[in-house]
């Protein structure tokens, strides 16, 4: 008998050991459209796998993407424009919005979240600020009405202005003039489960600053990097910085919010730039974005101050966008060109890819935009488009695993735990 059981409990572990996978990514892709030479969305879903992503981001919820994912098994997230806000207050019109392009595309496109406006509190337009969080509430009570509030997370973008200070993390807090309208919006994280989603960009502060910013440092590069002072926390990236300041800040508005999740719902480095555009350039972008997306394949995705939380990332952005407003590098962080041509090596090797076969040396190239106003527009550097999401699978305040893949350490755990189960069982 104990020899049955026994091998019934090796059996239980060989069926463990395949079903989980030890190597999943998760790589955020943001998905802008703010070009008139890009592929079909059918189109590009050979592209998102040949980066191993498994999450993307729309800036708006064109239908056409919609129905082109439907069966892909992303994680997506649609985005509501800044000009939608005002008219969101009316929760009839918001229960309408939710229903036409959200519910009327599930279970079969795998809608995860709804981003509400875009770096709106850094905007300097009062009345957009006024209107963004009564927005918020109308789309999150849509989802109740719909019953979708336990699969589909509400929130907003923000960009790192909302920081009075960034440097060093531990010296951050929330702007005093933003906090009267951010704290109902902390709360509604709060409330709702949702993390909060920030646009940080490394790459600005290099080209503000490049004789005193170690470019190693920005690139994801060996550096020796910094410890902040008053944290006693080392950092070796900025980005990590960047994120950490934010923790920082949560936590000096009250430990209530000291378990809001951040997501970094944009973030990337142009592949061509103007003269004054110090960095921007192919060698630097295939540094950052192949550093960063080798780091989430490998799960290396915790900062200093979260060291028990899996951060999400959303890399900006998918294509080149030939009709993005501003300086060129505005028009030059995507990952790939037009015709669906890398616009550089990540050298990274993935096992999803379009036909079946594996696919290696993916390139990319991510960027920020600059702030959208409409629905149909990217995201850009310094002003961008909102971000993605996590979907936990137990949505609560409490949850702060960011990532849905199990670890290695995790899996050791579980093979553990159920031997020592099977050990006791054995012995009674």
């Amino acid at each position: 008998m104990a020899s049955s059981q026994i091998s019934f409990s090796l059996v239980c572990v060989a069926l463990i050991f395949f079903s989980i996978p030890l190597n999943v990514s998760s790589i955020g892709i943001n998905y802008g459209q703010v070009a008139n030479n890009l592929p079909p969305p059918k189109n590009v879903i050979p592209l998102l796998k040949s980066v191993g992503a498994t999450k993307v981001k729309l800036y708006d919820a064109d239908p056409q993407a919609l129905r082109a994912f439907s069966g892909s098994g992303f994680d997506l997230t649609v985005s509501l424009g800044n000009e939608y806000l005002a008219q969101m207050k009316d929760t009839d019109k918001a229960r309408d919005w939710v229903k036409q392009n959200v519910q009327a595309y599930l279970p079969a496109t795998k809608i995860v979240a709804i981003v509400v406006g875009n770096e709106v509190l850094t905007s300097n337009q009062s009345d957009l600020s006024a209107a963004l969080f009564p927005a918020m509430q109308s789309i999150h009570g849509a989802l109740v009405d719909c019953g979708l509030n336990k699969q589909i997370f509400v929130t907003t973008a923000h960009s790192l202005a909302i920081l009075d200070v960034s440097y060093p993390p531990s010296a951050t807090s929330f702007r005093h003039d933003l906090l009267a309208t951010l704290t109902p919006i902390l709360d509604f994280h709060v409330k709702t489960g949702s993390p909060i989603l920030i646009n940080a960009y490394p790459f600005f502060a290099y080209e503000t600053n490049p004789k005193h910013i170690s470019l190693d440092f920005v690139l994801f590069q060996p550096n020796q990097g910094f410890t902040d002072p008053g944290s006693n926390f080392h950092y070796d990236n900025m980005l990590f910085a960047q994120v950490d300041a934010v923790y920082h800040a949560l936590d000096a508005v009250g430990i209530t919010y000291k378990k809001v999740p951040i997501v970094v719902s944009e973030t990337g480095w142009p592949s061509n730039g103007d003269p004054q555009e110090v960095g921007a350039n192919c060698d630097n972008a295939r540094k950052y974005n192949g550093n960063l997306i080798k780091m989430m394949m490998s799960k290396k995705m915790r900062t200093p101050i979260r060291p028990d939380c899996d951060l999400t990332i959303f890399v900006f952005a998918l294509f080149n966008e030939n009709m993005k407003p501003g300086p060129t590098s505005e028009r030059n962080y995507g990952l790939f060109n037009p015709d669906g041509t890398p616009v550089y090596s990540l050298g990274i090797k993935t096992s999803s890819s379009s036909g079946g076969s594996s696919s290696s040396g993916s390139k990319n190239s991510t960027g920020g935009g600059s702030s959208s106003s409409g629905g149909s527009t990217g995201g850009s550097p310094g002003g961008g488009g909102g971000g993605g999401i996590y979907t936990p699978e137990n949505p609560s305040p409490d949850y702060m695993s960011i990532s849905s893949a199990m670890g290695k350490g995790r899996f050791v755990e579980c093979v553990f735990f159920f031997l020592l189960l099977c050990i006791i069982k054995l012995r009674l």
